[in-house]
């Protein structure tokens, strides 16, 4: 299952005040709010520094409950200054239900809203989406390093490799592309799969990030391990034992 996403911005300020207004039409209100990051549940924008970059290129979508939270969601994002990156409306090229508004930033991250009938994953996010400076060995990456989270294979083009994400987990997608920079993507698991990740993905010849272990920063009982991705970005598998 997604556990959480998150960005770093170079204007923390501006970021939460602009996705901020947009999220709260979609009923998705801040859980934690500090100086260098805020929190809506899973997911997170944090502050860049020296030592961390601003993300660039992702893209995350919420689960909106109606249409009309869609066209909320993306008009108060237009008017705190996000840039319009396609209209409220249908999107049938997607899926004949398929109902979305985008945004995007100056860094080039896009959020949007998506509404459809059914079921929805669990948490606020419906969907992530990065781009990889070479498609097929990221997604041996995840194929390979994901399987002790649960994430596999669904489709696969020439341009792009889907991910589902078990526990009810939404989708996770690899496109081609100029690839996403500097983003983190945590998935959960229990203790067993935090290690079974890390130890697949340093046989595999990735780099690691974190061997496995406590996390007493982050809370009590917080269990996990990183990994770097083949374009460098900080994938987790974390158990949280609460």
């Amino acid at each position: 299952m997604l556990d959480h996403v998150s960005l770093r911005v170079s204007d923390l300020s501006f970021a939460v005040g602009a996705l901020g207004a947009g999220l709260r039409e979609l009923g998705i209100e801040q859980t934690a709010d500090t100086p260098s990051f805020t929190m809506w549940g899973n997911f997170v924008l944090m502050r860049d520094n020296d030592d961390r970059a601003p993300t660039r290129r992702s893209h995350v979508a919420f689960i909106a409950k109606t249409q009309a939270d869609v066209d909320r969601f993306w008009q108060a994002g237009v008017e705190a200054g996000l840039v319009d990156d396609g209209p409220a409306g249908p999107r049938p090229r997607y899926a004949d239900d398929y109902y979305a508004g985008f945004l995007k930033d100056a860094a080039g991250n896009g959020f949007e809203a998506v509404y459809r009938d059914g079921d929805r994953p669990r948490g606020n996010i419906d969907h992530v989406a990065i781009r990889a400076s070479d498609l097929e060995p990221s997604s041996s990456f995840y194929a390979a390093a994901g399987a002790a989270a649960g994430l596999t294979i669904r489709g696969q083009t020439a341009e792009r490799t889907e991910f589902s994400v078990s526990g009810h987990g939404g989708v996770f997608g690899v496109f081609a592309g100029e690839p996403t920079e500097h983003i983190h993507i945590a998935f959960s698991g229990d203790d067993d799969a935090v290690r079974r990740f890390h130890a697949d993905a340093i046989a595999a010849g990735y780099q690691s990030n974190g061997e496995p272990g406590e996390r007493p920063d982050y809370h009590d009982g917080y269990y996990a391990a990183f990994v770097l991705d083949p374009d460098g970005n900080n994938i987790e598998v974390v158990n949280h034992n609460r």
